[in-house]
């Protein structure tokens, strides 16, 4: 059973217009994230969202596996790839970058805390209330892993800001944040051969997309790709 979504909160930001809505289920309320008119996620099922930082971490080098190695989460979202780091003892140190303060809040003060609680108050993590692209052009930090989820995939952007982030420039940027040998893991909506093209081109090493299927016939996908050590 599934009823019409009702607007739990709307706010006007920097970015536009981004909307908590929840819907009835028969296991339980869902909630969904929209943002500029465009749904981005829902906390229906979060396979995709695990699969991507699963893939990162299994992605890794033995050696920076077993060092404990860090990981950058690009946007909270629902907070799905957020819990699942947290279960995993292997991730040393995990901040997200989320610049909406509305989805912060949702987490910290609303009903995505039911997802995310046990995550935010793990001392491993770190809330990074930025934007993603402007901390990975600026930050001095380094991680083994980027896990992004900041947009519906390369070819379908939030705003259209967020297109440089899947071109050479931004490619570059997540180059720089990675330690050597550190994996790159972009989730999209649909595979996108162009990116697979687009991220040799920037020298990363090991390109390759894993599919999640999901109930609407179309896979979600995670691009893949490994800066050369």
């Amino acid at each position: 059973m599934t009823t019409t979504p009702v607007t739990v909160d709307r706010r006007e930001g920097p970015y536009g217009e981004v909307v908590l809505r929840r819907r009835a289920a028969a296991d339980g309320p869902v909630y969904e994230i929209i943002a500029n008119g465009a749904f981005l996620m829902d906390t229906s099922d979060g396979r995709s969202e695990r699969l991507l930082v699963d893939a990162a971490m299994a992605a890794l080098p033995e050696p920076a596996r077993d060092s404990g190695p860090s990981v950058l989460i690009g946007g909270l979202g629902v907070g799905f790839s957020l819990a699942h780091a947290a279960a995993d003892p292997r991730w040393r140190r995990i901040a997200v970058a989320e610049r909406e303060e509305a989805v912060i809040d949702w987490h910290r003060e609303g009903p995505l805390a039911s997802v995310s609680g046990a995550a935010l108050a793990d001392e491993r993590t770190v809330i990074l209330h930025t934007d993603l692209l402007a901390y990975l052009r600026t930050s001095p930090d380094h991680y083994d892993a980027l896990c992004l989820d900041v947009d519906n995939g390369p070819d379908w952007t939030v705003t259209e800001d967020n297109e440089s982030l899947y071109g050479a420039p931004g490619l570059a940027a997540c180059a720089e944040r990675l330690r050597p040998g550190g994996v790159l893991a972009i989730w999209s909506a649909r595979p996108s051969a162009d990116f697979e093209g687009s991220l040799r081109n920037a020298g990363f090493s090991g390109v390759r997309t894993e599919e999640i299927p999901v109930a609407r016939g179309v896979p979600d996908v995670v691009h893949l790709a490994v800066r050369p050590a």
